[in-house]
């Protein structure tokens, strides 16, 4: 008989499983929904891949989207997504960094200037990447098997001579792969609806003397529904933006005399 390991959930119940049980199967077990909305586990407090084995006692929580966590680990994946379908298409490009931010994500990249245009192309990239439903991995590779990995892009070579001497994690997703902690969802057909919101400047490391990146941000959700309901939240609030609502009915202007200041009118004015 294999031994057992007792886990803790987060009612407070407990579980028992074999050693070496992972997320995805405990996730399975509880039930078939949560099953099926699984992103990644809590495990001890530490949020990780839903296929990391579980090899002692431990307190475990499944995440899904309607967690914070489990949110934040879907847009984090959601952006290697990006950056996978623009390696395919703009193979010169290089990356840096792709963190989540409020809402969303975005990447960083050595390329030339993007159009608005070009977003569109690349979101039809990854709709073809998300339908093929690509197995997202992790790999531990030692630090000199990085740099020869990385060897052509520097900001990566950076990033990875600062690490210490060991393992350096590596996430493959088909033939792209890239430089990450961790941890991302289970494949990138979870990845339901996704836009591309604007293309942006950004130093590499906020660094005015350092090379000017491009920056493409993003939003993604588990549904098309949820999207466009976040972008018809995003419609209203722009009607209600005083800076718009202020020029529209007259209550002030701007002028290149004084960038940045408000020139108020009259109809501004109580007396």
């Amino acid at each position: 008989m294999e031994k057992q390991i007792i886990l803790t959930l987060p009612d407070g119940s407990t579980e028992n499983f074999n050693v070496g049980v992972t997320g995805k199967e405990i996730a399975q077990k509880i039930s078939k929904e949560l099953f099926e909305n699984a992103v990644a586990m809590k495990l001890n407090g530490n949020v990780v891949d839903l296929n990391t084995k579980v090899m002692e006692d431990s307190q475990v929580q499944i995440l899904t989207t309607k967690d914070k966590e489990g949110m934040d680990v879907f847009r984090h994946s959601t952006a290697h997504l990006m950056a996978h379908a623009i390696k395919e298409l703009y193979p010169y490009a290089k990356f840096t960094i792709g963190p989540v931010v409020e809402e969303g994500f975005y990447y960083d990249m050595e390329h030339d200037p993007f159009k608005p245009e070009d977003l569109k192309k690349i979101e039809y990239k990854m709709h073809d990447i998300m339908k093929k439903k690509m197995p997202i991995e992790r790999q531990e590779i030692t630090k000199k098997a990085a740099l020869e990995l990385f060897k052509d892009n520097p900001y990566k070579l950076e990033m990875i001579n600062e690490l210490e001497e060991g393992t350096i994690t590596i996430y493959r997703q088909g033939d792209f792969v890239d430089l990450c902690r961790g941890p991302h969802i289970p494949n990138t057909g979870l990845i339901k609806a996704f836009k591309l919101t604007k293309i942006a400047g950004a130093y590499w490391r906020g660094d005015a003397k350092n090379k000017q990146l491009q920056r493409i941000y993003g939003i993604s959700f588990p549904s098309k529904e949820d999207l466009e309901k976040h972008l018809k939240l995003i419609e209203e609030a722009e009607k209600r933006d005083h800076r718009k609502l202020g020029k529209e009915l007259e209550l002030f202007s701007f002028h290149d005399e004084a960038p940045g200041m408000p020139f108020f009118h009259q109809n501004q004015a109580i007396y």
